[in-house]
């Protein structure tokens, strides 16, 4: 009895204990940094049918997972796999593969999950439809408690999952290898600095339809999101391939596997130019150049084509896949035909010099330079006819040009090209104008170089030499003249100079003039003065003599008077006034004789007729003829003629007479 009950007490503490240890064995611990994935051994409703998670308690890895702490499972029932919790990195992108779920569709390439955001409710995920496969929605930086029985989680550095088999290894280090050289990990960066947009490839949803090249853009919320939403944005519409919309300045966290990017610069249209569109996608649309224009269509903005509104100067994010702009500058452009010499623009970079065949039979070569200009309005017209600016100078211009010049040179000799080059700049100015403008160009200025010798050909530098001696003869004579100029010119310097030297004295001797000239002005003052003063005297002088004289006339006549008065009582006494004349002028006759020395008798007598003449003896006779004529009352004029002598003698005494009786 007492050795059944103990045999009895020994069983029920070994059953205890059994008990307790069993209970113990179905203790797991998870530490908080961990997660455990429960695969369940056996159940009563056997095996899960198909997948791999059991959803409705069947044996095999549970949907659930646990998080840390104690958990009490069934021992021998439930095996426990402990794993890391999943940990995405601040600023990088984990990638999610789903080892079970509905297939994916024909053409579709990632698992769509429109329920599950974060992956971390299997259950949910496969309830919901959640496809199996690599995923597209992406893990942002967190850490996850993610059944990687179900998710394998490939982050830069780290792959997370529970390992089933040796040969998903390969697939899933395959795929971090892929994300990793589409730098996967890392969100897309797009620098405004760098003048950097991003053109985007879809790789999972529709495919284009029939004649598109690169996907439209989709519009609505879509739109905004850029293509860090894959389900809103398929869902929008949205297309595989190269995408018309493209990402400008930012961050964006883009799911590699579905799409990729591919940096390229900005389209920069400098100032000076304007960038004319050609549109490679869209619609067709309606013609805008007009009837008359025969070379092409132009369409709106957005339309297949070249577009009829230029990009004026700026920054442009434009896809170029979509198309292409082509820069057309807007400021006057020089195009050069000279060989190895080109503008910055590289249009005229296979002209060269224009060979022409002078009337005189030389052929030199004519290096020139167009001036052009391209009305903005006017750009895409010129696109749309010859496609680029250097198709238009290589294919147009350059002929018409070039023919053009070897016309003007057949018509003149080499001297004449050379001598008339102002003439044909302005006459191919004028004409060529016309030309460019058919092909909607402005001609600014046509400007032609010295025409060159052939290698070679020596004909045209000897031309040119006797040219050069001929204009250096012009010159040396223009020098010579100048020379001359100049020594005329130096020869008044140094005079001047000579002068200057010589200021001191010349202004002394100038001085000493004006001094003398001033002392000589003061003496004929002075002479004037005294002439003044003389002749005040004289007239004083004169005055006091004509007053004095007055006085002794007034006397003299007052005397005369008185003495007239007598001798008129004397005449009277003595026989009257002829008889005193008589007397007068006899005494007046002596004295003449006395004070002359004549003879009154002459030495020597010769006789004469009546008409003879004799000196002294016809004066006497004279005389005697007075006197007598005087007392016989005879008029002397009756008398014979007279000897011219008598008679200027008779004259004479007649005007003393005369004279005295004024008296």
């Amino acid at each position: 009895m007492y050795l059944e009950l103990l045999t009895s007490a020994f069983a029920l503490k070994l059953y205890l204990g059994s008990a307790v240890l069993f209970w113990l064995m179905g203790i797991r611990y998870i530490s908080n940094d961990r997660i455990g994935i429960v695969e369940k051994n056996w159940a009563v409703k056997g095996s899960i049918k198909s997948g791999l998670i059991a959803l409705e308690g069947e044996a095999g890895f549970q949907p659930e997972v646990l998080r840390g702490g104690l958990h009490w499972l069934m021992p021998l029932q439930f095996t426990v796999h402990v794993e890391a919790l999943v940990t995405i990195p601040q600023g990088k992108l984990g990638y999610v593969f789903a080892r079970d779920g509905r297939m994916l569709d024909a053409g579709q390439t990632l698992g769509s999950n429109l329920e599950a955001s974060d992956f971390e409710d299997a259950a949910r995920f496969l309830r919901a439809g959640g496809q199996r496969g690599p995923q597209r929605k992406i893990l942002r930086e967190g850490t996850y408690a993610i059944n990687l029985a179900q998710f394998v989680v490939i982050a830069e550095g780290a792959l997370s999952f529970l390992p089933l088999n040796k040969e998903e290894d390969k697939t899933f280090i395959g795929m971090a290898q892929l994300i990793a050289e589409r730098e996967g990990f890392e969100p897309i960066v797009v620098m405004g600095a760098q003048d950097r947009i991003g053109v985007v490839t879809v790789h999972d949803g529709p495919a284009l339809r029939d004649g598109e090249i690169i996907a439209p853009v989709v519009t609505g919320a879509a739109a905004s999101d850029s293509f860090q939403d894959p389900e809103k944005f398929l869902a929008a519409g949205g297309r595989r391939g190269r995408q018309m919309q493209v990402l400008v300045d930012g961050t964006y966290f883009v799911n590699r596997l579905f799409a990729t990017v591919e940096l390229t610069a900005k389209t920069v249209v400098e100032v000076g130019t304007v960038g004319v569109v050609v549109s490679y996608t869209g619609a067709a649309g309606a013609d805008l150049s007009g009837a008359d224009y025969k070379h092409g269509e132009l369409v709106l903005k957005g339309e297949r084509g070249v577009c009829a509104e230029p990009l004026m100067a700026g920054k442009y994010a434009f896809n170029s896949y979509a198309g292409k702009v082509v820069m057309v500058p807007t400021t006057n452009f020089i195009l050069k035909w000279i060989s190895a010499e080109s503008g910055s623009h590289k249009f005229d970079e296979n002209l060269t010099e224009v060979s022409l065949i002078t009337k005189d039979a030389f052929e030199p070569s004519l290096p020139l330079s167009v001036v052009v200009h391209i009305d903005y309005k006017k750009a895409p017209l010129v696109i749309q006819r010859f496609g680029d600016i250097r198709k238009l100078v290589e294919q147009t211009l350059d002929p018409m040009v070039s023919a053009y010049f070897k016309n003007i040179g057949q018509k003149r000799t080499l001297i004449q090209l050379i001598q008339d080059r102002s003439e044909i700049q302005m006459q191919a100015g004028v004409e060529m104008r016309e030309k460019f403008a058919h092909y909607n160009l402005e001609l600014e200025e046509v400007l032609i170089g010295t025409p060159r010798s052939p290698t070679g050909d020596e004909r045209i530098d000897q031309i040119l030499s006797q040219l050069r001696l001929r204009q250096i003869a012009e010159e040396q004579v223009e020098t010579y003249v100048r020379q001359e100029k100049a020594s005329a010119q130096e020869r008044k310097l140094r005079e001047t100079e000579a002068r200057a030297r010589q200021q001191q004295s010349l202004t002394e001797s100038e001085l000493a003039i004006i001094v003398q000239s001033n002392q000589g002005k003061a003496d004929y003052q002075r002479s004037i003065q005294q002439a003044a003063q003389v002749r005040a005297l004289a007239e004083a002088e004169a005055d006091k003599v004509k007053l004095m004289a007055n006085a002794e006339a007034e006397k003299a006549a007052r005397v005369g008077i008185g003495q007239a008065l007598a001798i008129e009582e004397q005449v009277r006494a003595y026989g009257g006034p002829q008889y005193q004349l008589t007397q007068a002028v006899m005494a007046r006759f002596a004295e003449a004789l006395q004070a002359s020395g004549v003879d009154v008798v002459p030495k020597i007598v010769i006789g004469g007729g009546a008409g003879g003449s004799g000196g002294t003896g016809n004066v006497m006779e004279a005389l005697l003829t007075v006197l007598m004529s005087d007392k016989l009352g005879i008029s002397v004029g009756s008398l014979a003629p007279r000897d011219p002598k008598a008679e200027e003698f008779r004259r004479k005494i007649q005007e003393g007479l005369m004279a005295e009786k004024k008296a």
